[in-house]
């Protein structure tokens, strides 16, 4: 379980990071180099949910899905200074929820 989430925090940071470069090339004028090390980052994403233990592609990527968006939500708070509110919380919440139905619940 610790190794699933983990590796979901990587992927997660790695997304979130590499389109993060992308858009302050394209967005914010910086130099192309953001944009490569954005696009290598972003193949690194592609690569890093593959060394999930679970064997089933779709179940890995929704739960993910969940993951992806609370690590959203930290990274707007803590790159950018977006405070979430109360339903962000909540919001993340029922996506961590779900993540937990997704990968742990018992099936025969």
């Amino acid at each position: 379980m610790v190794s699933a989430i983990f590796l979901f925090i990587v992927a997660g940071l790695a997304e979130i990071g590499g389109g993060y470069l992308i858009w302050l090339w394209l967005r914010e004028s910086k130099p192309i180099a953001y944009g490569f090390v954005g696009a290598i980052v972003l193949v690194l994403y592609g690569i890093i949910p593959t060394l999930q233990q679970f064997p089933h592609f779709g179940r890995v990527y929704a739960a993910y899905g969940g993951v992806f968006v609370v690590l959203a939500i930290l990274w707007g708070w803590w790159v950018d200074h977006e405070t979430p509110d109360l339903y962000d919380w909540i919001g993340a919440a029922v996506c961590l929820l779900g993540v937990s139905i997704i990968l742990w619940a018992p099936r025969g």
